[in-house]
């Protein structure tokens, strides 16, 4: 390859930094920019940006190098491109690849066994391949599925074969356009500090990165393909959790184009339940997500069940159940007594099945006070309730991410560990694995919905009996997307203002406190002075509190880790005296919580009202 003379790289950049200069590219994508067109590990793309720089295409080059994308709650996730630091693409996930076998090595003092799983996003097995190639030439004996699989056998594999790193290559519920790289260490669980900020900062330090040929590669036994072998013993474990024989239940799964028919529906089939059939336009894999509605597989969208609702009402079905494409996560619509689909939330699965599971298991005399059940600072205080009600631990104060609860799990001892719940629709049960597994959701959800239904009850009858006993539970989100370099100014903006000039009152909701995690202290509003320290855990995340009684509301906000967004969680709580006023205090929490929904839009809204002007 023929490299570009110096003179013409350096009048790139110094364009680079004039164009910059009126706002875009943003001087991050110039400082990534100038590393493509002056170190030698990128040599191949240097013509490729002198390209986009004499097309004056600054935008573009804003968009493929506005940052390095970092490990964030799941691993490392973006849209796909053909180059650039901003994008996962070929060079990235060889990055990527990269920085874990050099980090693993030098934490181990010499390869291991690594193993590599994809789900099926478009050039997920493309990107597999180029991860399993890259891990075998840093010396390590790699095992690669023979095709998509789903993130929780991933985790289990990890430990199954004893391996000292995994990876899982997925985007989630994210559109078509992105993909992503899961790391995982020996553990089966996703990687932690401080490997997370040692293998980033092995991939800011790539230059040549070493590459084999897969056929040559599988031929010399550096990679192994495996399948089947592994399914069986997954599938086995997850079997396992069953803790009912109720299975008259009528249902529809879809696996929405992903991998989850590999486990959610084989478990579906394995274990009885007949009466439950998966949905055909949503069962060939494809990364394009065709049949489901915007094309965005994420279950926590309602619309997804959209197409589901005739079938359902000709076989007339209990339930719906749908899983995202890498089936760590499940969601759940419920037939009301009018005949509609209604969802329920991921709070409202996760305390169900976990009031499930301690039933049962107190019934069968394996619960004790030793015991523990886990979830995460933004799940509903409900889990809480039913886990204390039961007298066995509740682990609640977990930064968001199903890594956490793992470390959790390993840190209190896995043969104690009941159930882990958080609200993105994520559950485990088992110690065979240590991320989310949606063929647990299904089976809880499945299993309990039949025992209701044997008495004439639905999942809704069993969680109108929780409130009236823990109080109403209502929960919502929101999600502010901002967009590229511009976008992530926007979100810093939004975190400073609320950590600093917090809003005294959103509507009716006058807030009287905040809890602040990356400060570790608790804060009066107004005035921000300091009334308590706050020892851990340590993130970007904000917990305002509000008590107007008899309605008590929390407002929890943080930064996405995977996406271009700030995410707000809201938590309503009510003490019911009894089911003759249930309805009552669901009506009066819903009108605060609608209140609040309109007056927080109204405050997001005025604090750029400058800068769109």
């Amino acid at each position: 390859m023929t490299s570009l003379p110096d003179e013409t790289k350096q009048s790139s950049i110094d364009a680079l930094k004039v164009a910059a200069a009126s706002g875009v590219p943003s001087a991050s994508a110039v400082q990534n920019a100038a590393r493509y067109l002056t170190e030698p590990a990128y040599e191949e793309f240097a013509p490729r940006v002198v390209e986009l720089v004499e097309a004056g295409e600054f935008q573009k080059i804003d968009d493929l190098f506005w940052e390095v994308i970092p490990f964030g709650t799941g691993g490392r996730r973006g849209k796909m491109g053909e180059f650039g630091t901003a994008t996962i693409n070929p060079r990235t996930v060889a990055e990527s690849a990269h920085g874990l076998a050099v980090h693993a090595v030098k934490s181990n003092g010499q390869p291991g066994k690594a193993v590599v799983a994809h789900d099926t996003r478009n050039r997920s097995r493309e990107f597999a391949e180029l991860t399993a190639t890259t891990l075998a030439a840093h010396g390590f004996e790699v095992f690669l599925f023979d095709s998509h699989r789903t993130t929780p056998e991933l985790s289990f594999a990890v430990r199954h074969l004893g391996c000292d790193v995994g990876v899982m290559i997925t985007a989630s519920h994210n559109p078509p356009a992105d993909n992503g790289f899961k790391a995982y260490w020996s553990t089966g669980g996703q990687v932690l500090a401080p490997h997370d900020k040692g293998i980033i900062d092995e991939v800011l330090a790539a230059e040549g990165i070493p590459a084999l040929d897969l056929d040559t590669a599988t031929a010399d036994g550096k990679v192994k393909i495996v399948g089947k072998e592994i399914d069986e013993a997954y599938l086995l474990e997850v079997g396992k959790q069953t803790l009912s024989p109720a299975r008259d239940v009528v249902g529809i799964y879809s696996p929405l184009h992903g991998a989850g028919e590999t486990n959610c529906y084989e478990t579906i089939v394995r274990l009885g339940f007949s009466g439950v059939e998966i949905f055909e336009p949503h069962r060939e894999p494809d990364g394009n997500f065709p049949g489901v509605p915007k094309q965005y597989p994420n279950p926590e969208n309602t619309a997804v069940y959209d197409p589901l609702t005739d079938r359902a009402k000709e076989i007339d079905a209990d339930l719906l159940l749908a899983s995202d494409p890498d089936a760590d996560r499940v969601g759940v619509c419920v037939k009301n007594a009018a005949g509609e689909y209604v969802p329920l939330t991921g709070n409202q699965v996760g305390s169900l099945a976990l009031d499930h599971v301690l039933r049962h298991r107190a019934k069968a005399g394996t619960l004790s006070s030793e015991h523990f059940a886990v979830t995460t600072l933004v799940t509903t205080p409900l889990f809480s309730a039913v886990a204390n009600a039961h007298e066995i631990r509740c682990i609640d104060d977990l930064l968001v991410g199903f890594k956490y609860i793992a470390e959790a799990m390993d840190a209190n001892g896995p043969d104690r560990f009941v159930f882990g719940s958080e609200e993105s629709l994520g559950y485990l049960a088992g110690e065979y694995a240590r991320d989310k597994d949606a063929a647990v959701g299904v089976l809880y959800t499945l299993e309990h919905a039949a025992e209701l239904k044997a008495q004439g009850k639905t999942l809704f009858d069993r969680l109108d009996e929780l409130y009236c006993e823990h109080g109403y539970h209502l929960e919502g989100q929101k999600n502010v997307f901002f967009e590229g370099s511009e976008g992530k100014a926007k979100i810093d903006k939004l975190m400073t203002l609320l950590r600093e000039n917090p809003p005294l009152d959103l509507g009716r909701t006058v807030v009287s406190r905040v809890r602040d995690y990356e400060t570790h202290e608790v804060r009066k509003i107004p005035g921000g002075r300091q009334i308590e320290e706050l020892p851990s855990p340590s993130g970007d995340l904000l917990v305002f509190e509000s008590q107007i009684s008899p309605i008590e509301f929390k407002i929890a906000v943080r930064p996405s880790g995977t996406e271009p967004k700030i995410k707000f969680y809201f938590f309503g709580h009510a003490e019911v005296a009894g089911p003759d006023r249930l309805d009552k205090m669901k009506e009066l929490v819903h009108d605060r919580y609608d209140d609040l929904l309109q007056a927080l839009d109204r405050w997001i809204e005025s604090q750029f009202e400058e800068d769109d002007s």
